[in-house]
């Protein structure tokens, strides 16, 4: 019980059951209140749950599988139950768990190959694992070193996600601070468990393996130790992993998640959080290390590879949609190539750009935005690509962009040609016999258009370049001016309050109460309401009354 008044409420469940003679562990999983005595601190049912023949019966519920025609309790009820005694956190009982070389095999038996893994029971033995991890991180670690296949035993069974979580704990790919990091550092430098979860892209064909392997690897990239830190941020790590991404035989989800990692690599937020800045300051080792130029290099080596997967040329394949057909679909995994080209071009170097210029990395990312006018997540890439290169130092991207790439040229021919066009040949086909729908990459042309004009005001070429195109003077005066006017939604007559103090705070921020609100332009709004008829005239007196 959380509270009880002496001579008001009565026994507890747990208590009457520990009041007999002869009772089982049984007796109590049984009874509903046993967490909640658990959390309570009942002093008699710790004691009893402390001893090792209770905890070794516990281990059973959770990691050991039951024949089919057991019964319901002991199938759902009691693993789950024993799961959350020691989820409880009691000092005691982990104590009991950690120091007993016997328990801890019993543990861990679960990952043996020779175990079966159901999803169920993973997950409970996921949530213990944790437990001991965050609250006996030493003597856990210390057992874990001694018995090194268990590594490798977790990394065979990462396609399943509870596992995964257990082994990023494990080695050290979480924001959690471990006081007892420092002790298994030593240890995680002299296993090679990168590589073998590297490898598991190519030893499984299984698309959940590749995406819990990816996981980790963005994990240690996020937050790990510097020894293994540095092992993924090296060429040869890198070129393992575009080894496995760019085999003919292997499929699309190795190269998807593959270059997941590599973009994490290459993210520079990923350091910025406060968590790894108290993280970093606990390690008396170092830094994590970020992708250095060599690490690019590495992944530059690879980007011929990459940008012919974005051939579509070839590809057979036809998905029929609502507005008609694509031949072939553009595909995750061409989509994730455009992504990692958006993100090389955020990182400032030189080389990357001076090759994605070279090799036409850009000019086809943007062909594709006109190609697959319906795809905005495509869209979104294609313009950081284009932002970032122009926002850049070097006038020989921004050239690029608007010389060998067009882009103003594409964009004034796709405005022009604002329905989809049966006599493309595009991999984007209408429907025959129906109305032709209108390109769905309009807004992103827009704000792709308003860039230029802001940044035109501070570079000259980018100025220059627009202002002799006369076709493009026309469209912006014509078209861009009045399209901006009515998108502006704050000059709308209703759908938002038009005069506020303070515009750049949301509705869901805590101190939108203190909003100074034009109670005129609200009252206009609520005419418009009426004239159009939202409220029906049995409303109008209430609203009057306001």
């Amino acid at each position: 019980m959380f509270w009880r008044m002496t001579g008001l409420s009565a026994a507890s469940p747990v208590d009457t059951i520990l009041d007999k003679e002869n009772f089982t562990l049984e007796e109590l999983l049984d009874e509903d209140e046993i967490i909640q005595e658990c959390k309570a601190l009942n002093s008699r049912l710790i004691n009893f749950l402390r001893d090792k023949a209770q905890v070794e019966q516990l281990l059973r519920y959770v990691v050991e599988e039951v024949p089919d025609d057991a019964e319901r309790k002991r199938s759902f009820k009691f693993p789950f139950i024993a799961s959350e005694i020691f989820t409880c956190e009691i000092d005691v009982i982990l104590r009991t768990l950690v120091e007993d070389e016997e328990l801890m095999d019993l543990l861990f038996s679960f990952v043996k190959p020779d175990h079966p893994h159901s999803t169920l029971l993973s997950g409970y033995f996921s949530k213990v694992v944790i437990c001991l991890v965050l609250r006996k991180t030493a003597p856990l670690m210390s057992y874990v070193q001694g018995h090194p296949e268990i590594v490798v035993q977790l990394v065979d069974l990462i396609g399943i996600t509870s596992i995964m979580e257990v082994l990023i704990r494990l080695i050290g790919a979480d924001e959690t601070i471990y006081s007892n990091y420092g002790d298994t550092l030593q240890w995680l430098e002299n296993t090679n468990v990168l590589e073998m979860i590297a490898d598991k892209f190519n030893s499984s064909d299984s698309p959940e393996v590749h995406a819990n392997a990816a996981e980790i690897l963005c994990a240690v990239t996020r937050c790990a130790p510097p020894s293994l830190a540095a092992k993924i941020c090296s060429p040869s790590f890198v070129r393992r992993l575009f080894h496995h991404a760019l085999e003919e035989s292997r499929p699309k989800s190795v190269l998807l998640h593959s270059l997941s990692v590599c973009i994490s690599l290459l993210d520079p937020k990923r350091l910025a959080s406060a968590s790894y800045q108290a993280f970093k300051s606990n390690l008396s080792h170092g830094a994590l290390v970020m992708a250095s130029p060599e690490t690019v290099d590495g992944m530059l080596e690879s980007l011929g590879n990459l940008l012919n997967l974005l051939d579509t040329s070839a590809a057979e394949s036809v998905l029929p949609t609502t507005y008609g057909c694509l031949r072939p679909p553009l595909g995750k995994h061409r989509l994730k190539i455009v992504e990692f080209i958006s993100v090389l071009l955020t990182i400032g170097s030189e080389t990357a750009e001076k090759e994605l210029v070279r090799q036409s990395a850009i000019k086809r990312s943007i062909d594709l935005f006109f190609e697959y006018p319906y795809n905005n997540f495509l869209h979104h890439h294609v313009e950081n690509i284009i932002v970032s290169c122009l926002e850049g130092k070097r006038p020989e991207v921004v050239e690029h962009v608007l010389h060998e790439c067009d882009i103003v040229g594409k964009i004034l021919v796709s405005e022009r040609l604002s329905s989809l066009s049966t006599e493309s040949n595009g991999p984007t086909v209408p429907t025959e016999g129906k109305t032709h729908p209108r390109v769905g990459n309009v807004g992103h042309m827009t704000r792709i258009a308003n860039k230029l004009i802001q940044l035109g005001n501070s570079n000259n070429t980018i100025q220059a370049h627009l202002q002799e195109n006369n076709e493009w003077v026309e469209w912006q005066t014509n078209v861009l001016v009045k399209r901006n006017e009515v998108e502006n939604v704050y000059h709308w007559a209703c759908g938002r309050p038009a005069s506020l103090h303070d515009r750049g705070r949301d509705s869901d921020d805590d101190d939108f109460r203190d909003r100074d609100y034009d109670v005129a332009a609200l009252a206009n709004n609520l005419s418009q309401a009426f004239r159009y008829g939202i409220y029906s005239s049995d409303d109008i007196e209430e609203v009057i009354s306001f």
